[in-house]
């Protein structure tokens, strides 16, 4: 049988231990170094969400030689023609008929040079379909309740009913029940949109919460109102900027 030599033995393991302290720093450091970019890839916006800033922006105004090669920057980053379709028919809530269905026009125009340019754009999924009657009602104000993190109640609806029912059944069940589109990429339209408009400030910052509640994280705002201003509208950025900001504070 053979004997193990205790010193030859002892000074085997502190070998080994000496090994594993050079070591065990590098490997804690490169799982750091991938935490830390994985961490930034999540903080990070698509360019595909980057570009729905300006689409939004230019709609609400209604600008239409800025509104179409913003779209063509969308299309580029890989938004889908279904995507673009309904960012431009969801705001038609938060500007009006009239600028959505120029937007619409718009974009058909600019898929039509795209096509005669060889481009072939994806053309996307359309929606599953969406209830009617008392159950599109209970969905729109679980989709409200959701969104908001609470039941949305108040003087303005007390007075107006109507009002609140058309927000649940239409805005928040007609739109924000439809598939084709996250949330997040909605709530991200919807704070362009409100941006760029004047004297929706209480709205955008409503809306500025309710992109945090869908997984939007503050870095994430702050780099798509950075694109607002890189993307040549800088008053719609201060006002965003201003809005999150003031929502910030504790």
């Amino acid at each position: 049988m053979n004997s193990i030599n205790p010193v030859k033995h002892s000074a085997t393991v502190l070998a080994l231990l000496a090994m594993l302290a050079v070591q065990l720093p590098a490997a804690s450091a490169t799982a750091q170094n991938q935490e830390n970019a994985r961490v930034q890839t999540e903080q990070t916006l698509s360019l595909g969400q980057q570009a729905i800033g300006p689409i939004a922006a230019w709609m609400a105004v209604g600008d239409m030689d800025q509104l179409r090669p913003a779209l063509e920057q969308g299309l580029d980053a890989g938004l889908a023609i279904s995507d673009c379709k309904e960012i431009l028919v969801q705001l038609y809530a938060y500007a009006g008929f009239p600028r959505s269905l120029n937007a619409l026009n718009a974009l058909m125009a600019v898929l039509e040079q795209r096509r005669q340019r060889g481009i072939v754009d994806a053309p996307g999924t359309e929606s599953d379909p969406v209830p009617t009657g008392d159950a599109l009602l209970a969905l729109g104000t679980d989709n409200q309740t959701r969104l908001t993190g609470a039941p949305v109640k108040g003087p303005v609806f007390e007075f107006a009913p109507q009002i609140d029912r058309y927000l649940k059944t239409h805005l928040f069940g007609d739109i924000f029940a439809r598939s084709n589109l996250d949330w997040q990429s909605r709530e991200l339209a919807t704070v362009a949109a409100l941006a760029a408009l004047s004297g929706t400030e209480a709205q955008l910052q409503s809306h500025l919460k309710v992109g945090l509640n869908v997984g939007l994280s503050v870095t994430q705002l702050r780099q798509f109102i950075a694109v607002l201003a890189r993307q040549g509208l800088p008053e719609a950025a201060q006002r965003a900027q201003t809005a999150l900001d003031k929502g910030s504070k504790p």
